[in-house]
């Protein structure tokens, strides 16, 4: 299983990665599923939205439209950054392995863990972070 922990290789995946779905976003800027991925979009990253209530609306955030789910995504993603529950992130396992191309990471927030689906998708060659926040990650080492 490849699980990335060490600083070093969440440097790597923060600088080589450009292109983040965020599952679970949210629309409240409150939240920590709004302000993490507006802080990265503020240091150049790439933020697609995935929230099926605000793709309904037709909402869009950071200049992209929310979409319902990941197969949705037409672009390329590196990283899929997941603001779900631990026991609802093997909800999206089978979304994220229906993508092409296959994301290089997922990352999951901190304070969620899923060792089966993270064993899954590192089975499929997707490196995984568990219990890690982006910008809290960014801030340090970048």
């Amino acid at each position: 299983m490849t699980l990335l922990q060490s600083s070093a290789d969440v440097l790597q995946v923060l600088t080589e990665n450009r292109v983040i779905a965020v599952v679970g976003f949210h629309h409240d800027p409150m939240k920590p599923a709004h302000y993490v991925p507006e802080y990265l979009y503020r240091q150049g990253y790439t933020i697609i939205p995935v929230n099926p209530a605000l793709a309904a609306r037709g909402e869009s955030f950071f200049g992209h439209k929310a979409v319902s789910t990941l197969a949705e995504i037409t672009t390329p993603v590196d990283i899929v950054e997941i603001f779900r529950r631990s026991d609802r992130v093997r909800d999206h396992l089978a979304d994220i392995l229906s993508m092409s191309p296959l994301p290089r990471v997922v990352w999951m927030q901190q304070g969620i863990r899923d060792e089966a689906t993270a064993r899954a998708l590192s089975e499929r060659g997707i490196d995984v972070i568990q219990d890690r926040c982006m910008l809290a990650d960014h801030r340090a080492l970048m």
